[in-house]
């Protein structure tokens, strides 16, 4: 509920038991629901499209000017 909630520690050990019971199962039940999400087994029959990582640019280095004498 801490890193979720943003409940500090005394806040979460503070509420009542069972408020304290409801908010862990609410908390494990919509973190099950994402990772299904995630894992492509949503309700909707659909997979999910993993984003595709962005090509990096190919760069040339650039010309240096000589250093010589003439």
């Amino acid at each position: 509920m801490k890193y979720f909630g943003g409940w500090s520690f005394f806040e979460a050990y503070n509420l009542p038991v069972g408020l304290r019971k409801w908010f862990a199962e609410r908390l494990a039940e919509q973190l099950k629901k994402e990772s299904d999400a995630m894992d492509g087994k949503g309700g909707k029959g659909r997979t999910p499209s993993k984003p595709s990582m962005p090509s990096r640019p190919s760069m040339s280095r650039p010309s240096m000017p000589s250093m010589r004498k003439p």
